[in-house]
């Protein structure tokens, strides 16, 4: 039997549960009354290399070579500023503050030009020096099966980070992590059929050029530079006849993660706007419990 509740009023439950009246505020209540921690100038011992925010989910609009040529996602924010041995900490409100400002004027646009701006800007408000963003956020495209040609949705997980320091300017980079399929060339070449196959993960650090115009879509190109040297291309929609060609295609051209960083470390020496890159493939094995990994790094010659 469903015991009867004489609920009382809203206010009285509330002290039921612990809540008590406002206590007497003696404090100011004016921003220009309250005391300011955060600019209180006197030795603090150290300089602070990067102080600010990380986790902070936003909206951002996405431009790209591929289709669909503009998308809206959810991006993760870094952003953090220097402040030196004299200074107690930063305005960790000028951040949030920044990041709707950018929001109210149309919405944050995801391009290099635009985060040398916000970065400029961003040092300019916490009254330092430098500032540097970082912007973190799944990237989608079309992707056709082979055979088919049915259209799924595919993504990368892509980020981007810009620094400015007054007096220098800025340095800017960015990654992306590509799912690939690879195939075993040793399994291929002991067995008497058949090879083992895996999923794989190529993710490729870059430092652009200092000349970078974004003419080309750094995401594209990085995109192209692991999938046209896996084994085969992952994708969203298969029907009988494309799996056909996949796994064929696969067995045409198997891969260690040796072979794979190698050659997109080739892709990524010939494109103009990188400056430096390191690359990592990692294998989810399917005859192992642990994975496989091979990294390089390397920077062109100024």
């Amino acid at each position: 039997m469903t015991r009867k509740i004489n609920l009382p009023p809203k206010k009285e439950r509330h002290r039921l549960f612990g809540s008590v009246e406002p206590g007497v505020k003696l404090k100011p209540t004016e921003k220009e009354q309250m005391p300011d921690l955060q600019n209180t100038k006197k030795d603090f011992l150290f300089t602070i290399d990067a102080v600010g925010i990380s986790n902070v989910k936003h909206p951002i609009i996405i431009h790209s070579d591929l289709l669909p040529k503009e998308q809206t996602t959810i991006a993760t924010f870094k952003m953090t500023s220097k402040i030196s041995y004299d200074s107690k900490g930063t305005n960790m409100s000028r951040f949030t503050e920044q990041l709707e400002q950018y929001r109210q004027n149309g919405g944050f646009v995801l391009t290099l030009s635009n985060l040398y701006d916000f970065t400029k800007e961003l040092a300019e408000r916490l009254k330092q020096k430098d500032a540097s963003i970082e912007v973190t956020f799944p990237w989608f495209y079309e992707r056709k099966g082979p055979s088919s040609e049915l259209v799924g949705l595919n993504h990368a997980e892509a980020s981007i980070s810009v620094t400015y320091q007054d007096g220098v300017g800025f340095t800017s980079s960015a990654s992306l992590t590509s799912a690939i399929t690879t195939l075993c060339p040793c399994s291929k070449e002991i067995s008497e059929y058949s090879a083992h196959n895996q999923r794989g993960f190529v993710t490729m650090n870059v430092e652009f050029t200092e000349g970078y115009d974004e003419k080309t879509d750094w995401k594209a190109a990085l995109l192209e530079a692991a999938e046209s040297n896996a084994s085969a291309m992952i994708h969203p929609v298969l029907k009988r006849t494309d799996e056909k060609v996949v796994t064929e295609t696969a067995y045409e051209n198997p891969r260690f993660v040796e072979d794979m960083v190698r050659l997109v470390a080739a892709d990524l020496y010939e494109l103009d706007f990188v400056q430096a890159f390191t690359v990592e493939c990692r294998n989810e094995e399917s005859i192992h419990l642990h994975d496989a990994i091979a990294s390089l790094s390397y920077r062109k010659e100024d």
